[in-house]
């Protein structure tokens, strides 16, 4: 699992909209890397917005805002367009990325244990250094927390 201090391991994922997203092209800005289970489900999409709701804020605390899962990129161009998402968001159809973060876990519901995203939030320095990480995440009040601290780094 990866916790402050840690060097953030590096991506290239694709994208929504084409192309691909690599983490250390944003140096020597700073990135929010969240992770999340599934596109288009209600606390996923509560998240996306909250996070757009305050992209200039972000912005103008030197962050991108990376949004992690699963889904591909043609599936993140139609939820981006279906809620009017500012934030990127990327694929990790192979599960590499969420390993690497330690997010890929085992989770259960109603009864059944399966694999899947533990919804999780890192926020990476300039010099590529984890400077706070949430794990297990909340969605209400979790975007403002997370502001707060880009704004204080």
């Amino acid at each position: 699992m990866i916790s402050e201090g840690d060097m953030a391991p590096d991506f290239t994922l694709p994208r929504d909209g084409g192309g691909t997203i690599t983490l250390s092209e944003l140096r020597p800005g700073k990135a929010v890397v969240y992770f999340y289970p599934k596109d288009d489900t209600p606390g996923c999409t509560k998240e996306a917005i909250g996070f757009t709701e305050h992209l200039d804020a972000f912005k103008a605390a030197g962050c991108d805002i990376i949004g992690i899962s699963k889904d591909t990129a043609a599936k993140h161009d139609k939820f981006l367009a279906k809620h009017a998402l500012g934030v990127i968001l990327a694929s990790d159809a192979d599960d590499q990325v969420c390993e690497a973060y330690g997010v890929w876990k085992e989770k259960s519901m109603y009864g059944k244990t399966y694999m899947g995203i533990e919804r999780s939030t890192f926020l990476i320095g300039g010099d590529g250094k984890v400077l706070n990480a949430w794990h297990k995440v909340r969605v209400p009040g979790h975007v403002e927390a997370v502001l707060e601290a880009a704004q204080s780094s």
